[in-house]
């Protein structure tokens, strides 16, 4: 019976902590996706905004997806699918003009 409880515990952490949004991904995301077409490193783009302009642009109803169109609007709808969405939003609070941080790519 422990092992049972055991085994659901680390599954259910693991489904849980998986569905988080992650800024890696969302600069692997942003490399592969967004980066050409916007002509931007992840880092110009990222700093376009402080963390807490970044959580505004965000708190709004697709907000991430039009900053991303009026930034790069030659970008496919393909890049703005909603399992990106919270991984770009993720890296691009993460690596705001005012953090701090400095991504990779």
């Amino acid at each position: 019976m422990q092992k049972l409880i055991l085994i659901m515990s680390s599954f259910l952490l693991f489904s849980v902590t998986s569905l988080q949004a992650d800024p890696d991904k969302g600069q692997r995301y942003f490399t592969k996706k967004l980066k050409k077409v916007c002509d931007l490193t992840g880092a110009e783009f990222a700093e376009l905004h402080t963390q807490e302009q970044w959580k505004e642009i965000h708190s709004k109803e697709n907000g991430i997806i039009t900053e991303i169109k009026k930034v790069c609007p030659k970008v496919r709808d393909s890049a703005l699918k909603d399992k990106y969405i919270e991984h770009y939003f993720d890296f691009f609070y993460h690596y705001g003009n005012d953090s701090g941080n400095i991504p990779s790519c």
